[in-house]
């Protein structure tokens, strides 16, 4: 179980098979095509090149073994949402080089917003064997150098349905997580960077909310949505049209064994928090603000008010798009594009987050929630995933020379200016 300074997380006994649901005849199994990462180009830092800037910082020199067993020179580099490995001099390392996914969308900086996170669950840790898989979980973070960081193996250390099954042809297994972002996250003027991955849960299981599931315009039957074909991307959760194998925790197993959240993990819930009686923190968003599971005060800046589910922004649309899937076949909600944002009508904001108070942060910071409907796990962050933004403001600055007092050294990354 993890282990943090402020409270332990419940754990939620469930049986060892989680019971899943049946399905119709006019259901799919749409894991035959699972919602697998889509596919990078570059080369991965090996394990000797993350160690080789452990105790480094970002541009340090650094030596060691490559992919390849020769051992090469480089410096330090932290791409976004990643910890510093060893980059060899002018050498390309994997997709980090390419810039942030989405950062173009990120406004000015919101100044209010800007929060202070070290100290809070740097040491939380699981250390636990999951009996039902036979695997011990383990999952460590801590905080240095501005950077939040997270090594984990990705085995859950919480009761999980059983895998493979019908609607999830998977099974778990050990992964290699790496993830880091910023401990002084700030929350910007734009509508956000739509991400993938929304961020790690304090057990090192990461939220992974969307699927690669697609369906050609004007498919007549659902049997026709075929993996990663077509322009209608497939909701795993908020729909029964097509079975994911989703469990009690509303994950499932990508075909590499990676399980994954996409809703709220209930199993790792405290039963004060499922009970309303709590709000808890679930984990940290790819921006590095804090995600927190279906409960809010019902003022948002008032630790005194009364605890309730938040309520998202999002509704189905009230007539489906030009082009889609007959309602008739596929119904409304199947689909991420059935769905439409407007301002105001919940509690949340487009990303799914809002600024209030927590019992972490008691004089309010802006937040994610997970929530019960649509989205589900935010799809965008509100700040930037850049995990080392000091660094490079440090950066610019030494290469503005006598320029240093222009902006004050507080511009943005490159790719993060106004919009």
């Amino acid at each position: 179980m993890i282990k943090h300074r402020r409270a332990a997380l419940g754990i939620v006994a469930f049986g060892a098979t989680t019971a899943l649901a049946i399905f119709g005849a006019a259901q799919i199994n749409a894991q035959r095509g699972p919602d697998r990462e889509p596919p990078g180009g570059g080369q991965k830092p090996t394990e000797a090149m993350l160690k080789a800037c452990t105790a480094k910082q970002a541009n340090d020199p650094c030596s060691a073994e490559g992919p390849d067993g020769n051992q090469v020179a480089g410096s330090c580099f932290a791409p976004a949402g990643l910890p510093l490995a060893c980059r060899p001099s002018g050498g390309a390392m994997g997709p980090g080089n390419r810039p942030p996914q989405g950062q173009v969308n990120l406004g000015t900086p919101i100044e209010s917003t800007r929060a202070q996170t070290f100290g809070v669950l740097c040491n939380a840790q699981t250390a636990v064997l999951n009996q039902q898989i036979g695997l011990k979980s383990e999952a460590k973070w801590s905080c240095e150098r501005g950077q939040r960081l997270l090594v984990s193996n990705g085995i859950p250390d919480h009761a999980i349905g059983t895998f493979p099954n019908p609607g999830n042809p998977n099974s778990i297994s050990l992964q290699s997580f790496r993830f880091a972002v910023a401990v002084d996250p700030v929350a910007r003027t734009g509508s956000g960077v739509r991400v993938k991955d929304a961020g790690f849960a304090l057990n090192g299981i990461p939220f992974d909310p969307g699927t690669a599931e697609r369906c050609p315009d004007n498919a007549t039957e659902a049997r026709a949505c075929r993996a990663q074909e077509g322009e209608w991307s497939i909701e795993a959760l908020g729909q029964s049209t097509f079975d994911f194998g989703t469990d009690n925790n509303h994950a499932h197993v990508q075909p590499g064994g990676k399980y994954h959240y996409h809703g709220i993990p209930e199993a790792m819930l405290s039963a004060q928090t499922q009970a309303g009686k709590s709000m808890q923190l679930i984990g940290w968003a790819a921006d590095g603000f804090p995600i927190y599971a279906r409960y809010g005060h019902d003022r948002a800046n008032f630790m005194t008010s009364a605890l309730r589910p938040m309520k998202s922004s999002y509704r189905l649309k009230p007539a489906p798009d030009a082009g889609r899937p007959s309602t008739a076949t596929i119904p409304m909600g199947a689909f991420t594009q059935d769905y439409e944002y407007v301002a105001g009508m919940g509690d949340l904001d487009e990303c799914n987050g809002r600024v209030g108070v927590t019992p972490e942060f008691p004089e309010g910071i802006y937040h994610y929630y997970a929530t019960d409907s649509f989205p589900f796990v935010q799809r965008c962050v509100k700040g930037s995933t850049d995990s080392q933004p000091a660094v490079r403001r440090e950066q610019q600055r030494g290469k503005g020379g006598q320029r240093r007092g222009r902006g004050d050294g507080n511009r943005p990354p490159r790719g993060q200016g106004k919009r």
